[in-house]
């Protein structure tokens, strides 16, 4: 049985409906907490709200967060400091309030005008992609939430992950010094990956090679297990092996038909052999050659 105790029912206040509120909104209201109202300006925003938390009153955000007991933060990152100290001037904000935000790069500091007043502050970041639909519910199971509060407060560390654990998703406590790395290895993974498939997808596609999709899933999703199982040593292909050859062949194409994609390849290419290196993979002489090979 899961000890992880567990917060009272609580109102909760939603700004705004973007794609990350009003998903971990209706997450909170499936576990038996109240939202109590949220703030939407696009019709985009209102036309979320209406789907995953129909019938919830759209208000500006200073009566939204006036009305709860558990504040919820999910605007931009660039929005977010701004939107703290214009509740907290307007006197929206008050002692004993849980005040979360879901930014990634962030940690509870931008939060401090609020624990000044007395509330407990937590970031939540879901690590997940969002379409702001309703199977994005169903995806929070399989999701962390990396949870950061201040050092020492044990109290908000520990509602920050029940929250968690009560919106079915797995809590990584992530500390405040680190949150800064700690988004930048998420967006380097995830975001740089999105990128080098659709480059990958972009060649098939350009040398008339149909379904490109089609052709790519399988290996990347082989490639994406392997690496999260064997690390380094799911390492395949003419770098991993030294193949300097059939990388010369690449080199050459990617120069002459796709020249905007070979200093990424490159750049990768000279990682992987490193990586490779350092694993044993590579002996050292032929990861030099490789090396020497993508610097001519």
């Amino acid at each position: 049985m899961d000890a992880t105790p567990r917060p009272a029912r609580l109102a909760v206040g939603v700004i705004s409906a973007g794609r990350v509120g009003s998903v971990l909104g209706a997450a909170l209201a499936r576990t038996g907490h109240v939202v109590t109202g949220v703030s939407a300006v696009s019709q985009a925003s209102r036309n979320r709200a209406d789907e995953l938390l129909p019938g919830i009153p759209i208000a500006d955000p200073t009566e939204v967060a006036a009305r709860a007991d558990l504040v919820l933060l999910a605007v931009p990152d660039d929005e977010l400091e701004g939107l703290v100290k214009g509740l907290v001037a307007t006197g929206s904000l008050r002692a004993g309030q849980i005040v979360v935000h879901t930014s990634g790069a962030m940690g509870v500091r931008i939060l401090e005008p609020a624990a000044e007043l007395g509330a407990l502050t937590i970031a939540l970041h879901p690590v997940m992609t969002f379409t702001g639909r309703a199977e994005d519910l169903q995806r929070m199971s399989a999701a962390c939430v990396g949870v950061t509060a201040a050092d020492g407060d044990e109290v908000a560390w520990s509602v920050g992950e029940a929250l968690v654990v009560e919106m079915d998703a797995e809590p990584v406590r992530v500390p405040e010094a680190v949150r800064p790395l700690y988004h930048s290895a998420l967006a380097h993974g995830a975001n740089h990956l999105i990128t080098l498939v659709r480059d990958a997808a972009d060649l098939l596609t350009g040398s008339g090679i149909a379904n490109a999709e089609r052709l790519l899933g399988p290996l990347l999703s082989a490639a994406l297990d392997n690496a999260l199982r064997h690390g380094d040593r799911a390492l395949t292909g003419p770098v991993a092996r030294g193949d300097t050859g059939t990388l010369r062949k690449h080199l050459g194409v990617l120069a002459q038909q796709a020249p905007e994609i070979l200093p990424s390849y490159r750049v990768l290419a000279r990682r992987t052999a490193e990586r490779a290196e350092d694993s044993g993979l590579l002996k050292p002489d032929a990861a030099n050659d490789v090396r020497t090979t993508l610097e001519d």
